[in-house]
């Protein structure tokens, strides 16, 4: 115990951090885990499919423990069954509150692709599966674990820890973090906020990094309408409205956005270069090289689609309406392209940019929102650095990426009102990653387990009286 001390106090001093006057007490990890997965379980059998959300059951049940636990708490409805829950543990005020936030509703399902119900929480080989399981009641569960163990070891505190699970993320947030911002802000005001958007990444059984999102694209989405002259199937028109919105998505779905890297994709990419084989990590280190970007950036279109989402603003075309009988040809169609922007982007320009690719008269672009994007979280910041040190500390060897995700989260209203939001996650390899809103998807309870030793100890260097 006494080395455990001497090496915790020569890591604080060597990241330049505060040793904590008196180290509070570490919880028995392995009691932790299993209370946190008892209440995933109870939390994945509760279907808060949105719609219709239904979310006020979880916020009950969550209630009910930490009323059990002495730890106010209070549930918050925009309507009826749409319920928020806040708890809040009281420090000193020296400093600003910290933000535990996570959602409790999740996608729905295709039951009939799963190999298990996907609400009966099973276990098998390691792993609980089950809809929400990652996605983002693993998030839920951690986050009510790190409250309650904060209470019980009445670790003191110079700032406030505040719980907040919010409904209705999978769409769009109107009954929750958007609800929550604009009339109880209050109740949930922070200077940092960790929420769900980042992972630690597990590749052949060890720990490659912990990914920490600090921004992510913004959703501009786009609709293409062709107008031309309805008619006869069996008379073919030079003005076919289908015809050109086609030409119109073909182009638009096959056009790369120029590559742009941000303070964090530059980190990202450069960090993982220290940490892979030598044939990956010259591919990362190339999209910096003039004489070689263009091959990398190739390479990894080819190879790692949510890489090269990263590199730049990215273009999807997802729906396309036209017609309603097949011997009619319409007078107009339509389509939807999902446009990933880079925060920065400048979107007059960009939807200039389009209209002349299309270069077709009879194909009008309707463009996105302009409202500004939020500024990214910075690196340099307390909480970040906290989360890098606690890195080193559960998981040596392995390093810290910042993330910019290529989906968004609630954490972007936050950054709007100038809270420093964090992603953080759960251990997650390349397979648990592609299962997430997808069938079967399973959480490694071994990596939860770590994940809430991770999150603990974050909020302690950050929270805890210094």
């Amino acid at each position: 115990m006494k080395l455990r001390l001497a090496l915790l106090v020569a890591v604080c001093t060597l990241h330049g951090s505060p040793v904590l006057a008196s180290t509070p007490p570490m919880p028995n990890w392995q009691q932790a885990q299993e209370e946190t997965v008892r209440n995933l379980t109870s939390l994945v059998r509760i279907d808060t499919s949105n719609p219709p959300g239904n979310e006020t059951r979880v916020a009950e049940y969550m209630k009910a423990i930490l009323d059990k636990e002495g730890i106010p708490a209070e549930i918050i409805e925009m309507a009826p069954g749409r319920g928020n829950l806040v708890a809040r543990l009281k420090g000193s005020g020296k400093q600003k509150p910290i933000l535990l936030m996570s959602h409790i509703d999740v996608v729905g399902v295709e039951r009939d692709r799963w190999s298990v119900d996907p609400f009966a929480a099973v276990t098998k080989d390691g792993y609980l599966y089950g809809r929400g399981v990652y996605d983002d009641k693993g998030m839920t569960s951690a986050n009510l674990q790190v409250l309650v163990m904060l209470h019980r070891l009445k670790v003191p505190l110079d700032r406030d820890v505040i719980l907040l699970a919010e409904a209705d993320e999978e769409a769009g947030g109107e009954a929750g973090i958007k609800f929550m911002i604009e009339k109880h802000w209050d109740k949930i005001a922070c200077e940092f906020a960790l929420n769900e958007g980042g992972w630690i990444y597990e590749q052949d059984g060890n720990v490659q990094y912990v990914g920490v999102s600090t921004t992510e694209k913004v959703p501009r989405r786009i609709r293409l309408v062709a107008k031309g002259t309805s008619g006869h199937g069996s008379m073919p028109r030079p003005d076919n409205a289908v015809t050109h919105l086609a030409a119109a998505v073909a182009k638009l779905g096959s056009m790369q956005m120029p590559m742009r890297l941000n303070e964090t994709t530059q980190t990202f990419f450069r960090r993982l270069a220290t940490i892979s084989p030598a044939t990956e990590a010259a591919l990362y280190r190339d999209l910096e090289n003039p004489g070689r970007t263009t091959a990398a950036q190739e390479q990894m279109r080819l190879t790692n689609i949510m890489y090269n989402s990263m590199l730049r603003t990215s273009l999807a075309p997802t729906i396309i309406k036209g017609g309603f009988r097949n011997n009619v040809i319409p007078a107009e169609a339509e389509a939807t392209i999902d446009i990933r922007a880079l925060p920065d982007e400048d979107i007059p320009k960009m939807v200039a940019t389009l209209r002349k690719v299309i270069d077709d008269p009879t194909v009008e672009v309707l463009p996105p929102s302009t409202e500004p994007a939020p500024a990214p979280s910075r690196l340099g910041t307390e909480m970040f650095k906290a989360l890098e040190r606690v890195q080193a500390q559960v998981f040596p060897g392995a390093v810290t990426l910042p993330v910019m995700l290529t989906g968004a989260t609630d954490s972007a209203p936050l950054r709007a009102k100038g809270v420093q939001a964090y992603g953080v996650g759960s251990v997650v390899t390349d397979e648990e990653r592609l299962r997430i809103h997808g069938n079967d998807e399973r959480l490694s309870i071994a990596g939860l387990g770590k994940f809430v030793e991770l999150l603990y100890r974050s909020v302690v260097e950050i929270a805890a009286t210094k």
